[in-house]
């Protein structure tokens, strides 16, 4: 093994509001610095981190005009107790929604994430 974990890095235009909304989604602690923030579970076990870029650029989904690139797939229990909860974090839900066992949203900064069921 050459590296104990990955550390998942996501571009943005505010490293420390989109680090709070997917604290708040995952119940993971916030860490923002100038420019840069960091969420981990309580054990530090993994991390997922943000990065703030001048010229951001959202990505378009489902066109793909703008490749997203990387996305979340974040189970839940229920999808539809999730839903509400990760809008009034400040997500969006797009009308093309292509699965039953997933729903596609976007996240402040335009970045495509699913909540998914088993």
């Amino acid at each position: 093994m050459i590296a104990m974990y990955p550390s998942f890095v996501m571009d943005c235009p505010d490293a420390g509001a989109l680090g709070q909304f997917y604290g708040e989604i995952l119940g993971w602690k916030v860490e923002a610095r100038d420019g840069w923030a960091d969420i981990k579970p309580e054990d530090g076990s993994n991390c997922i981190s943000f990065q703030q870029v001048a010229d951001y650029k959202a990505p378009s989904w489902p066109t793909q005009d703008v490749p997203q690139q990387l996305h979340l797939d974040v189970m839940v229990r229920d999808l539809d107790e999730a839903e509400p909860e990760v809008l009034k974090l400040g997500a969006t839900k797009p009308e093309h929604q292509p699965g039953t066992s997933f729903r596609v949203f976007l996240d402040p900064a335009g970045h495509p994430f699913c909540l998914c069921t088993g």
